[in-house]
């Protein structure tokens, strides 16, 4: 058996960009690093896969033994087949050039059906194309494939004890649709496979295809001709009209024409104030809103998970719920600072969510002003906690109704530095006004990552030094928090000079 040009993954690959699959295919070396959570979320939809496969139990398993070598699932596929076998696992099949693997074949009285899982909530077009060439490879190594469904979670499930993997999952038959994509099918290959094998890279130039319907992780080297800080860093600018300037010739800031250029106030602030080294600072406004808090002040920052397998019962696919705090207390101006944290254990299997809430109420007290960072989400997390334990209520609407948003004084500009870079988030403002704090030396840096070791954590996948990473997490947070009494400090700073 010769060896395959084109896989299921390199085929989608290459419609959505014929030059990244060139590079992939000899210029791998090229490619992008995997950033952390992007395989956390591999390694998620692994889980997904094979917690389905109990939807059709007691198969036999087609897998090979490396990744390397493929094709020795293609003669173990064959050999399950024709000994009838009725359930096989990583089925996979090869016909002209193109190997594509599929998570679940199964053969009832109708005849063959195949089963792709994915660890998405719903079907979108990439799947149906997906599908498509998996259909392509299967029925034409002679399989009679009645029908072909996706597999995908259902997010409305609500874990109650040991996990219902047929309510956690939907099946949905995509043989119709697929039928609509199949015709296109045999030309899509025969153009990939020839791009596969000319010599030189395609001529393909950056656009909104580098992002859709997948982040191309070829993207830090055909993205390397724009400048650090361009055009495309302008905040809230719509892509569209971003790649309308770079076809005219613009990437820098500098470049723009500010008297035609069509940006909204806010990011007219961010090039010109990038282009003149200017700060923007409206201390009467910055005023009203500090004089409007009672002490003593609460700097308050949660941390949250979700996963598509729910760990916790009453709990739904990818909800994101609160496991982690950080609680910064100003007693009064010019007080002495304390801190209280709390981070739920994972090694008893306890919803994290009743010791969270409990000591959160202690902590807060009953009076003073609790400031957030973005209160959207602070204020939906304490909703959500209503909803489960409303034996709580009085004590988290209290909570609730003190909650202030330090974002404010940056979201709505009144506060503006060119080290801001157009982003009012606090990973953006605490450079700006407090240059001397960084999250740089720690080892947890951002809360995606908080989340995702956590989540290892809670669902027994963590292999590290569990106690250290305990102590990551809280350091983590502590700095969020800390950085927000910092800010304030510095806004006070400014009105009172």
């Amino acid at each position: 058996m010769q060896k395959p040009i084109l896989s299921k993954s390199t085929f989608i690959r290459g419609l959505q960009c014929e030059k990244s699959l060139y590079l992939y295919k000899h210029r791998y070396n090229l490619k992008d690093e995997t950033p952390a959570q992007l395989q956390a979320i591999f390694d998620q939809g692994t889980n997904v896969g094979i917690l389905a496969q109990q939807l059709f139990p007691n198969g036999v398993d087609a897998s090979p033994s490396s990744h390397f070598k493929m094709q020795e699932s293609v003669f173990k596929t064959h050999e399950f087949i024709k000994n009838d076998y009725p359930i096989i696992y990583e089925a996979t099949f090869q016909f002209n050039g193109v190997l594509a693997a599929l998570d679940v074949l199964v053969k009832d009285n109708d005849g063959w059906k195949a089963y792709e899982v994915k660890s998405s909530t719903s079907v979108s077009e990439t799947y149906i194309n997906d599908a498509a060439i998996q259909y392509y490879s299967i029925v034409n190594s002679g399989i009679d494939l009645k029908d072909i469904s996706i597999v995908y979670i259902n997010n409305q499930y609500v874990k109650n004890g040991t996990i219902n993997i047929h309510e956690l999952f939907t099946i949905e038959s995509v043989f119709d649709r697929v039928q609509e994509v199949l015709t296109h099918i045999p030309e899509q290959v025969e153009k990939l496979k020839q791009v596969i094998k000319q010599e030189e890279i395609p001529n393909i130039d950056i656009g909104a295809h580098c992002d859709t319907p997948y982040s191309c992780d070829f993207k830090g080297h055909c993205w390397k001709h724009i400048p650090e800080y361009s055009i495309f860093d302008i905040a809230n600018l719509w892509t569209s009209k971003k790649f309308q300037l770079y076809e005219k010739g613009i990437t820098s800031f500098d470049q723009i024409d500010l008297d035609n250029n069509h940006l909204n106030a806010n990011q007219l602030l961010q090039v010109s104030s990038e282009l003149n080294n200017a700060k923007q600072i409206d201390k009467k406004n910055i005023s009203i809103f500090l004089k409007d808090l009672s002490y003593p002040l609460y700097f308050l920052d949660f941390e949250t998970m979700g996963s598509a397998i729910p760990i916790y019962d009453n709990t739904r696919p990818y909800q994101q719920f609160v496991f982690q705090y950080s609680l910064h207390i100003l007693p009064e101006e010019n007080g002495v600072l304390s801190h209280s944290d709390y981070l739920a254990e994972t090694a008893t299997n306890e919803d994290p969510r009743i010791g969270f809430i409990k000591q959160l109420i202690n902590d807060c007290g009953t009076f003073g002003d609790i400031l957030v960072y973005n209160i959207g989400f602070e204020r939906g997390k304490l909703n959500d906690l209503i909803e489960l334990f409303p034996q709580y209520a009085n004590e988290i609407n209290n909570i609730i109704n003190r909650l202030k948003d330090l974002m404010i004084p940056f979201q709505k500009r009144w506060y503006y530095t060119p080290e801001m870079k157009g982003s009012y988030s606090i990973k953006y403002v605490l450079p700006a006004l407090v240059p001397d704090l960084s999250y740089q030396d720690l080892e947890i840096k951002e809360g995606g990552t908080a989340s995702t070791v956590f989540a290892q954590m809670a669902n027994g996948g963590f292999t590290g030094d569990y106690e250290k990473t305990r102590m990551n997490l809280l350091e983590y947070c502590k700095l969020d928090t800390y950085a927000m009494v910092k800010i304030f400090k510095v806004l006070n700073k400014i009105c009172n000079v």
